[in-house]
């Protein structure tokens, strides 16, 4: 018979991530398949889980076991409030897997942080700024230049993810880390950011479309760029207070503006030819988001704000679009993902090269290997291989 070993823990600590995870005592108890009694022992020091109950409470509070060994709690994060959300996603209530995905997302950063002053020094800064109350034309103009993408790049991006894998590996680029976030409903978040001088953050939702997330990943720069963080949600009917309102108009429409300048859109030949009014068919719409690869609806809102429909055609076709949106991001996805590219699409190039690197050069361990990136070292051939075909880029430091 095994012998039992004890974690040796504070009992605080198991207060706290259960706590920070959002889960009470009778649903974590539930959760673990124990005694609710047995759980309260353990957070009043009455008894201590073994070792493996403790790798148990790991996992559901997604905490990395180390926490639990800590002299006293962290200081943990204020959940965030603001997220970019479905359009009419009204009574939001932050769920337990988006808590986890947004300690992942800060966990991530200071991992980058501490490997980056490892390996080069200091981290870069973010140093590019817009305001409020510049031209979101202009705006849009400028990120192009700042990611030095423009129309010929886009189109050589080929295939369902190639224009999204561009506009991620530019914005990644310039500093800002790009994760993507996985068990989270697409209703309850599409994207967040993180606001720091240094190492700035974008989360994504991969169980949006790829334009969808296209269309957040440019939102959430214009936040970065800001300086400040907001209600991401494409609804600008939604009920916010006015300043907050006003801030997700002017990153709507500085995406809009970056995906489709205006001086090619208007120079498109179907705009040219265009006799008709203000109505567009779905032919059209379809084309014109090929062409520019975004979605038939961000297609429609640049007609829209360059005077080339009606407010009545636009909201008529906008409703279209979302009934038919709800409709595919409720369809199983087809397949999975093999372990390699879905932590590669998880943590990002930048991530994942910073890792590597500092465990070839002896910074890490392998078992901080495996933690950072959430895989066997099984599949490290398979990520290296990945990462070494393709060159990464981040903010100047390599």
């Amino acid at each position: 018979m095994s012998k039992r070993i004890e974690a040796i823990i504070k009992p605080d600590l198991l207060i706290w991530a259960r706590g920070s995870a959002g889960f009470t005592k009778e649903g974590a108890a539930d959760k673990l398949r124990i005694k609710l009694q047995k759980l309260e022992d353990w957070e009043d020091g009455i008894s201590r889980p073994t070792i493996k109950q403790l790798r148990k409470l790991g996992q559901l509070y997604k905490r990395p076991i180390a926490v639990f060994y800590l002299d006293e709690k962290p200081i943990d994060f204020q959940p965030l409030r603001d997220f970019r959300r479905i359009p009419g996603s009204i009574g939001f209530q932050q769920p337990v897997q988006l808590n986890f995905e947004i300690r992942q997302a800060i966990y991530r950063r200071q991992v980058a942080l501490n490997l980056i002053e490892d390996l080069y020094g200091e981290s870069p800064g973010f140093e590019h700024g817009i305001s409020i109350t510049d031209d979101p034309e202009k705006v849009g103009d400028k990120i192009r230049d700042i990611l030095k993408v423009d129309s010929e790049k886009l189109k050589k991006a080929h295939g369902k993810y190639g224009a999204f894998n561009l506009w991620r590996a530019a914005i990644e680029s310039v500093g800002v880390l790009v994760f993507q976030s996985t068990g989270v409903d697409v209703t309850e978040m599409r994207g967040f950011s993180i606001n720091e001088f240094s190492l700035p953050v974008i989360v994504l939702n991969s169980g949006d479309t790829p334009n969808g997330r296209i269309f957040t990943l440019l939102h959430e720069f214009a936040h970065i760029m800001l300086k400040e963080s907001g209600i991401c949600d494409l609804n600008e009917d939604y009920d916010l207070p006015p300043e907050k309102q006003r801030t997700e108009i002017f990153c709507n429409r500085v995406a809009g503006a970056a995906l489709i300048p205006r001086e090619e859109l208007l120079n498109e030949d179907i705009i040219i030819r265009k006799t008709n009014g203000g109505d567009w068919t779905d032919d059209e719409l379809s084309t014109l988001a090929k062409q520019f690869k975004v979605s038939e609806e961000v297609v429609l809102r640049r007609l829209l704000i360059c005077g080339l429909t009606t407010n009545s055609f636009y909201k008529t076709k906008r409703d279209g679009f979302r009934k038919k949106y709800e409709v595919i991001s409720k369809k199983p996805r087809e397949g999975f993902a093999p372990p390699d590219i879905l932590a590669i699409s998880r943590a990002g190039r930048v991530f994942v090269k910073l890792v590597l690197d500092s465990y070839y050069q002896e910074k890490i361990t392998s078992s901080d290997l495996s933690d950072y990136l959430g895989v066997k070292l099984t599949h490290l051939s398979k990520i290296e291989d990945k990462i070494i075909s393709k060159p990464v880029r981040f903010g100047g430091v390599f």
